[in-house]
Formats: structure tokens, sequence, C-alpha cells
């Protein structure tokens, strides 16, 4: 198989690939086209129907598997495919497990790591508060060791959450080593569950879209709901223990623009902030340029999310 991570600009490629996306557009001059996301478990590709109806494109929807015949081209530094031939194929054409994206790190060695880090807390309130999530509630670590982080963007795939959630409670205890008016045991256990919410936000494999729930209230809201109610649970739990707990959640992304209901107004939750930043914008960029040309130096083009022109740094 020709896995999408492989695909090179100027290639022409007949494979079989998960359709995620489809959606009919215009163009300026108002001709008919389809934007289509093409799928497999290294990670996902833009992809174009200039023509829809004509001879060698069959109907199709998000979620098929399809045989698609294409040319790899770059818009903006980033490839994609212009189809030429599509035809939604039956089961026994495909392998289900050649098209959800997996994290390249063990996952159960992952959780091991995030558990010996929550153990390490010694608040016996957060202690308990994580325990009843991540140590007693095995439901709840199989779907945690599963999701992804992202629909697109950063850690979109099966174990993103916890990779990414590993990372961030990882350079939290990192900060708390380096700059003592961190509470450590507070970034710790915000760092652990400032991504929660995701659980709820996202659907699972294949889908990977946002539910009804993450549309209306989306993840910082539902992860702080979800700590809330097992902070209910759990008898004397101290009020400003909570508070404070919630408002690193809430102000995780650290500026109102950016989708946080708060602004950090603690220490810890600013330094969750930019954990989370820096974990979020290095995922990024790996998967940029993991994107591109293996060893290339060339600058890749102008990127939007990061409203830069890109490229690999040489080696010495």
């Amino acid at each position: 198989m020709k896995y999408i991570e492989s695909l090179r600009e100027g290639e022409r490629i007949s494979e079989v690939y998960l359709c995620k996306v489809k959606q009919s557009a215009l163009t300026k001059n108002g001709k008919p086209y389809d934007n289509v996301v093409l799928q497999d478990k290294t990670g996902t590709l833009d992809a174009k129907i200039w023509e829809p109806g004509s001879v060698g494109i069959d109907e199709f929807e998000a979620m098929d598997y399809v045989a698609v015949t294409g040319d790899i081209t770059s818009f903006q530094g980033n490839l994609q495919m212009s189809i030429k031939r599509v035809r939604k194929v039956q089961e026994g054409e495909y392998e289900p497990k050649d098209y959800l994206p997996v994290s390249s790190r063990d996952i159960d060695q992952m959780y091991e790591e995030l558990c010996k880090l929550i153990r390490s807390v010694k608040n016996p309130y957060f202690s308990k508060l994580l325990g009843s999530f991540f140590l007693e509630d095995q439901e709840f670590a199989k779907r945690f060791k599963f999701h992804s982080a992202a629909k697109t963007v950063h850690h979109g795939f099966v174990g993103g959450l916890l990779e990414h959630t590993l990372s961030v409670a990882r350079n939290c205890d990192y900060f708390s080593t380096v700059y003592p008016i961190l509470n450590r045991d507070l970034m710790i256990t915000a760092a652990v569950f400032h991504d929660i919410g995701k659980l709820e936000e996202l659907s699972v494999f294949p889908e990977n879209d946002y539910t009804d729930e993450g549309q209306l209230l989306g993840h910082i809201v539902i992860g702080t709901e979800m700590v809330g109610t097992r902070i209910r649970a759990i008898e004397g739990f101290p009020v400003r223990l909570a508070n404070e707990l919630k408002h690193c959640i809430l102000a995780h992304h650290g500026e109102l623009e950016f989708g946080s209901p708060k602004k950090p107004a603690l220490a810890e939750a600013l330094a969750l902030s930019f954990a989370d930043n820096i974990d979020a914008k290095m995922e990024t960029l790996r998967e940029i340029f993991a994107a591109s040309p293996a060893n290339s130096t060339e600058w890749l083009g102008f990127n939007r999310l990061f409203e830069s022109n890109l490229r690999k740094a040489g080696k010495i």
C-alpha cells in the first residue's frame, strides 16, 4: 500500500483510502467541484475532484472506502491530490487497520508513564481525583488510550490524546522544578485533566469528528464539568483547590481569542498554557515535516497556522 506519509509531489497514485470528508463547493467562476479529505493510518490528504459527475467519477460519500487514481500536487506548501478516477470499494478490498492513524509510540507504555506521574502527586484530594479516573476506572482508561486529541492540526490519531497529555504533564513537571513558585501537584493534576473533555468533544475513530456536545460547548467547558462532577463526589474536597484546578482547565488556551473562557490568573494556569502550546506546536511541525520530502531543507511555503514560511534546519 502507498501510505499518505510517503506521497511526493509529481506522483500519480492508484490506491484505496478512507474518505474522511466530502463537500461540494464552487470555484470563483461558479464551477462545481468537490473537496475531499482522504485518510490512512499515517495521516490525511486534501484532494479535489474538479469535474464531479464525469466519466470515472462514481458516487461515494464521506466515511466510504474509495479506490482513487490521481496526481499529487503542492498547494501553499501542502500536498494534495487531483482525483481523476474514484469508486467506492467493498469489504475485502481493504484492511481496516491500514486506515486508522496510530501513535508511533507504545500506547500502554505511555499510559504507565502517565500513571507514574499521577502516583507522584502528594495532595490527597488531587491524588484521589486523579486515581478515580485513571487508576480505578478501566473503561475510562480504555477510552482515553484510544482517543485522539484533535480532528486535525495535531495529535489527530489513535493514542493522540494520551500522547499529548503525557507530553504536557512532563513539560509541567519540568517547569515546576525550574520555577519554585509553581505548585507541582496543581500543575500535574491540571495537565492530566486539561484536555479530558475531548473524550466527549470528538467522536471515536474512524469518524473522529465533532459531536453535537463538542460543537455547542467545546472540550474546555466539557472537561471542567467532568472534573467538577467527580470533585463533588469526593467528601471534603476543598473549594479553593477545586476552583484553582478548574481555573487552570478553563484558561489553558491562554487567550480569550484562542477559546479560553478565562485568561490565566494563576502562575500554574499560565505555565500550563505554555506547556500545552509548546507540545501542540511541536507536534504540528513534526507532522508538517513528515509530509515534506525526506531530508529536504527546501522552503515549504507559507503556513497559515504559523503565519510564516517554514523549512527544516540543515544538519551539522
